[in-house]
């Protein structure tokens, strides 16, 4: 028995190693693209700006090849690779996985829902974190908890690198294209690649933008393959260019020639430090996907197979330039000089395939962030189309697609030249590296408990580093380093002016919500009638009546004979599992017909389309009636229930509908039972599936027989559309936010995920007017 268990064990981890190796493959066509493709820049960045020179006694050359080198170990390898990846947020990484860790460890947060410490959450898997912090870290936990400007630091941080990185998805397809295609200019002979060059750039820009609603899922797997290629080329390239032109070119590695070359550069060398920022481009883009991979995955690729192949590309482009000083120009300094004449146009393809992909990646990556800042709130809703039933987080952004291309277009025919566009997008690299680095600083003391010295340390070292560069991409100011300030100045003022007005509309409903009490007594005096059907009231409450509804039954008093006060709730962590996702209760007796559901997403979760939706909702409510959990939700008194007593309705009761197809929450399989008791209406279109030997009373089927002839009657929607206006004696700035900005976001923004396909016929519009 123990050698077949030690056989057992060999082989599963034989068959994790297997997995694991696969994952790193695919890893590098989705994660390293970015990276992979800097070669074609950096050098080019790095003189082009005429702040040095590359003189006969390659002091130059050399210094610039030792900061690269030790940039990429530092901040990529050690960084990124052997620390940050390890503050995962269940699985998922990213500038908002650092700030939800962090809020949800201090139980503090900006937003409604988010990082709060309301005890509807508490029973998720993982809000559960009752670990004791040592007494430097509680200190910490207790200033941010107290100190609301502390709060909206943190949160404006977190918006500041989400711009920064929409700002990155505007710049990097334009950087990476343009040097790919900039190589014909030494394939084509004469001046013909002045007509040839922007055109080939721009149709590649707007082929790729185009492409996107198709999604990436059909042709996803070439995208590994070409960045393999790709990395094999540029090696094998640098190790023929250290072989022939200079042997002892890894000398040049020693941090003495980093000295040397500041000391004999100054001010210039400093300056230039802004094209060299460009080799780590795309180390973020490890972390932000690690919720598609895993961390041993992506530290393998990396280690193993990025890592030593843009060392030894950058190796042997030093190599080449140390024997070669008779350049016109030193912007004429780039990689395809190095590249042998006679491979040069194979190159060219490879290169531009590569670029395509790394592009791709970030693009792809952008739509992803603002997915999870429409889920936290920090975003107008937009359009969100899922191009892939299969593979996750496959998404595609209509508006932002388009928006990104007009912009990289701009930033392409604007600028023409690789100078200008690298240090855009340096300065918007380095500005999410440092976000970045601030958080994993809280981390390390508020989620992993170490000593503050850890986390001061870790602050000061990768700090200091990033601050060097980031002074030097600034400077650059007037030279396109302002496209990224005027970009994530823009997105960020979106972005801070939503989620002010959502959380004043918030406060506003809040106010304003009126008791249940007054629901119940309204059919005395108002004469309400309740029609057929379900009625969906969308509301961003969990208790009380929201006042959009009194105001539309005070005008129009008759609602549906069942009525749900459903209420979307975004929470800080990545996922929600689906046993977790429905919270159901009841309002007031069971002859109401009342009830409350609240239905929980994580900031990575893909939301259900509205008819999966509408039976997952169902069939909750179902099996909240029969579980017998509403015996206990019933206020003769009819006050309000309070949060706790909503029940978590793991599995949704299976319904059939007229084809005997058994349908129930989409979330978890539905048993079909041999010989099910079937409650079910006259028209017997939909029934209840129930167990078998299911012991319920007259009363529950009574229930269930109501929910299911509303059911058949249909389902109505009614939204409110809130406009919000500035209370009079308002500040200017507040009265510009609110009054302008926002409201143009919301008449220009879309509803609720689950109603965007709901047809117009069954929705109900009720507006009011919110003066805040």
């Amino acid at each position: 028995m123990d050698a077949e268990s030690g056989r057992g064990a060999a082989s599963a981890r034989k068959k994790s190693w297997r997995s694991e190796l696969v994952l790193a493959y695919q890893s590098l066509g989705v994660v390293y693209g970015e990276v992979a493709t800097s070669p074609l820049y950096v050098y080019k960045s790095a003189f082009a700006g005429g702040d040095i020179d590359h003189s006969e006694g390659n002091e130059e050359i050399y210094g610039v090849l030792s900061l690269v080198f030790w940039t990429l170990t530092l901040i990529t390898l050690l960084k990124y690779v052997l620390v940050v990846l390890r503050a995962d947020d269940d699985g998922e990484g990213g500038t908002f996985a650092l700030y939800s860790l962090i809020c949800r460890r201090v139980r503090a947060g900006l937003l409604p829902g988010v990082g709060d410490s309301s005890a509807a959450d508490d029973d998720l898997k993982e809000q559960r974190d009752g670990a004791l912090l040592p007494p430097p870290a509680s200190t910490v936990r207790a200033a941010l908890q107290q100190r609301r400007e502390l709060q909206w630091l943190l949160l404006l941080f977190a918006l500041l690198g989400t711009s920064m990185v929409i700002g990155d998805g505007v710049l990097t397809p334009a950087v990476s294209v343009f040097s790919a295609v900039s190589g014909l200019k030494l394939s084509m002979v004469n001046e013909q690649h002045q007509y040839v060059l922007l055109p080939v750039t721009c149709v590649i820009l707007v082929g790729l933008f185009a492409l996107q609603h198709f999604g990436t899922h059909r042709v996803g797997f070439l995208f590994a393959p070409i960045v393999c290629l790709w990395l094999l080329c540029i090696s094998t390239i640098g190790v023929y260019n250290i072989i022939v032109w200079n042997p002892h070119i890894y000398k040049a590695l020693s941090p003495y020639y980093m000295y040397s070359f500041i000391q004999k550069t100054q001010v210039g060398g400093w300056m230039s430090l802004g094209g060299i920022l460009l080799c780590v481009t795309g180390s973020e883009a490890m972390y932000a996907d690690l919720g598609h991979f895993s961390q041993s995955s992506i530290k393998i690729a990396f280690t193993m197979v990025v890592y030593p192949s843009l060392v030894l590309a950058y190796m042997g482009q030093a190599a080449y330039i140390s024997q070669h000083h008779n350049f016109e120009r030193n912007h004429h300094i780039g990689f395809y000089i190095s590249v042998p004449e006679k491979i040069r146009w194979p190159v060219l393809g490879i290169a531009i395939l590569a670029a395509v992909v790394g592009s791709q990646a970030v693009i792809t990556g952008t739509f992803s962030v603002i997915k999870q800042c429409c889920s936290l709130n920090c975003f107008p809703r937009v359009k969100i189309v899922h191009t892939s039933s299969t593979v996750h987080g496959q998404i595609y952004i209509p508006e932002i697609n388009w928006i990104l291309m007009i912009l990289c277009l701009a930033v392409t025919i604007g600028f023409r030249n690789t100078k200008q566009m690298a240090n855009a997008q340096g300065l918007a690299v380095i500005t999410v590296m440092i976000v970045t680095t601030c958080f994993m600083s809280l981390v390390i003391v508020l989620c992993w408990n170490k000593n503050v010295v850890f986390a001061l340390a870790f602050l000061l070292f990768f700090g200091a580093i990033e601050a060097v560069y980031f002074s030097a991409s600034l400077v650059k100011f007037h030279e396109g380093a302002w496209v990224p300030i005027i970009l994530s100045f823009t997105f960020l003022t979106v972005m801070c002016v939503w989620h002010y007005g959502t959380t004043k509309k918030y406060e506003f409903d809040v106010d304003n919500k009126v008791s249940i009490s007054w629901l119940l007594n309204l059919g005395p005096s108002l004469g309400i009638v309740r029609v057929r059907g379900i009625g969906l009231i969308h509301t961003e409450l969990v208790s009380g009546i929201p006042a959009i509804f009194s105001h539309f039954v005070t005008n129009l008093p008759a609602f549906h004979q069942v009525l749900v006060f459903l209420c979307i709730k975004s929470v800080s962590v990545p996922h929600v599992q689906p046993e977790e996702r429905f919270l159901v209760g009841r309002i007031g007796l069971k002859q109401y017909r009342l009830y409350r559901v609240v239905v929980r997403y994580g900031y990575r979760d893909v939301q259900q389309d509205s008819l999966e939706f509408e039976k997952a909702l169902v069939s909750s409510i179902a099996e909240f009636i029969r579980s017998g959990d509403s015996d206990k939700n019933g206020y003769p008194d009819g006050s309000e229930s309070p949060y706790e007593r909503l029940s978590i309705i793991s599995k949704g009761l299976p319904f059939q509908e007229a084809d005997g197809e058994v349908e129930g929450s989409p979330e978890s399989s539905v048993r079909k039972d041999t010989n099910p008791n079937l409650v079910s209406s006259k028209s017997r279109r939909v029934r209840f599936v129930l167990p078998e030997n299911a012991q319920i009373n007259s009363e529950v089927c009574n229930e269930l027989q109501e929910l299911t002839e509303a059911r058949e009657a249909g389902m109505s929607f009614i939204m409110g559309r809130s406009y919000m206006k500035a209370k009079s004696g308002s500040s200017l700035m507040k009265r510009i936010a609110i009054n302008f900005i926002y409201e143009f976001l919301m008449r220009n923004s879309r509803g609720p995920a689950y109603a965007a396909n709901v047809p117009h016929v069954s929705t109900l519009e009720v507006g009011m007017v919110c003066q805040v």
